[in-house]
């Protein structure tokens, strides 16, 4: 099954997303898919045949990312990627919504599902809270440090980032430096991310958007993942009856990644 890339353009930006829809299949269920922070749209690809005869599945470049444009003046907090996808859902007229977003895809979730109810039917949230210390955003600020130099090659790409994902197959990685990374002018290949987009990783707290989600949700986190602890889970229980939170035992950040059978059982068993 083969994507359409197509764009939005929104406060100046030009929004790239991924459209599987097929002839007829506008008229199936939305599902819109938000990756993580320095992610692009294909790292979902290896989910989407699950979830494309059953749904319209759309997954999208956060600005700064893949192939949407990069904001001039490192417009990049949660809030700004929300008003690129709150322009998306309007312009595509989206609504009964399965929304999945990771990590960062994931907080911008949580705002939309909170800010715009009567669109959302349902949210996955993969291993992210409505928090963000400072600890977690100083460390994604070193790793853009260390990377600014590029590559040689895309095996140069793929050896360096095999430690930093130690339980993800070897395939995926490929996957994900083959439609992440592009060559320099100088020859050097690097992620298609701009380097700004720790100007809006910053300690963050979206919890007012999130005391107002009704649609049932459900957060996965990886069991060796600390990016949503006890206290927060506790918190989550009370501000959200509807809540669900499973916890994948010794998985990391991107439990889709990961064990992706072992988190589509328990995304199914969600939306059942």
């Amino acid at each position: 099954m083969q994507a359409e890339d197509k764009y939005i353009t929104t406060d100046g930006l030009r929004i790239h997303y991924l459209d599987w829809a097929e002839p007829d299949g506008e008229d199936k269920q939305p599902l819109l898919m938000l990756h993580g922070i320095g992610r692009t749209a294909h790292n979902y690809d290896h989910l989407v045949p699950h979830f494309a005869p059953h749904y319209r599945v759309i997954a999208a470049d956060l600005r700064g990312h893949g192939d949407s444009d990069w904001h001039p003046d490192g417009a990049y907090l949660v809030e700004d990627y929300v008003k690129d996808i709150e322009a998306l859902i309007a312009e595509l007229g989206l609504t009964n919504m399965v929304l999945m977003g990771q990590s960062t895809g994931g907080r911008v979730v949580q705002v939309i599902a909170g800010k715009q109810p009567g669109r959302v039917a349902a949210a996955i949230v993969e291993d992210v809270g409505p928090e963000r210390p400072k600890a977690i955003a100083d460390k994604r600020a070193r790793r853009m440090s260390d990377e600014e130099d590029g590559w040689a090659t895309q095996d140069e790409v793929l050896t360096s980032i095999r430690p930093k994902y130690p339980l993800t197959p070897d395939s995926l990685l490929r996957h994900f430096v083959q439609t992440g990374t592009k060559q320099r002018s100088d020859g050097r290949w690097i992620w298609k991310v701009d380097r700004n987009i720790t100007k809006g990783f910053i300690p963050t707290d979206i919890w007012r958007f999130v005391r107002e989600i009704e649609a049932p949700i459900i957060y996965i986190l990886g069991g060796a993942s600390n990016i949503v602890p006890p206290e927060t889970q506790e918190e989550l229980k009370v501000a959200l009856p509807q809540v669900e939170i499973v916890t994948m035992p010794g998985l990391g950040h991107y439990p889709c990644d990961e064990k992706p059978e072992d988190f589509l059982a328990i995304v199914d068993e969600f939306l059942g």
